[in-house]
């Protein structure tokens, strides 16, 4: 019975101890858990609190960055030109823009989740994801994109290419 007991006992303790040893070795928990985590090609991970990040920028437009970026603007978007007739505007993955109306070339980035369209005649456009849909929203030149827009209209990506 002294036997049973003191393998009982032995059992006990090895139940409570055994799982803090392994979740301390294993499971490597943020101090801040308001953290991004980067690992390297070679293992190193380097931590960088949220609070301390103003902006995150990807110069490459690799599978990885794409959809985190500007994953899904790219292709062919059917917009409004706010008096009822329609054009087109195309996001390429390198960042240049063409529509099918005014100055055809432009540049583009995402910034806050959006799409800034800056073209060559001064006009800019964004293009943004309101509620399940995305609409357009146009300034004329010499209005920035904190004005109030020319117009806004609906926006669909007729031929969107894949991450």
């Amino acid at each position: 019975m002294s036997n049973r007991r003191g393998i009982i006992w032995l059992l006990g303790i090895l139940a409570m101890a055994v799982p803090s040893a392994v979740l301390a070795q294993n499971v490597a928990l943020p101090a801040d858990r308001n953290a991004v985590v980067i690992t390297f090609k070679d293992g190193r991970q380097q931590t960088f609190s949220l609070a301390d990040i103003a902006r995150i920028e990807f110069k490459s437009t690799n599978v990885l960055a794409a959809p985190i970026g500007r994953g899904v603007f790219p292709g062919r978007w059917k917009v409004g030109e706010g008096n009822g007739g329609i054009f087109y505007i195309t996001l390429d993955r390198d960042g240049t823009a063409k529509k099918s109306i005014g100055s055809s070339h432009g540049t583009w980035t995402v910034v806050d989740g959006e799409a800034r369209i800056s073209w060559d005649d001064g006009w800019h456009d964004i293009i943004r994801k309101v509620g399940s849909k995305y609409e357009k929203f146009a300034y004329e030149p010499n209005k920035s994109f904190s004005d109030q827009p020319s117009n806004v209209t609906d926006a669909v990506n007729t031929e969107p290419q894949p991450i």
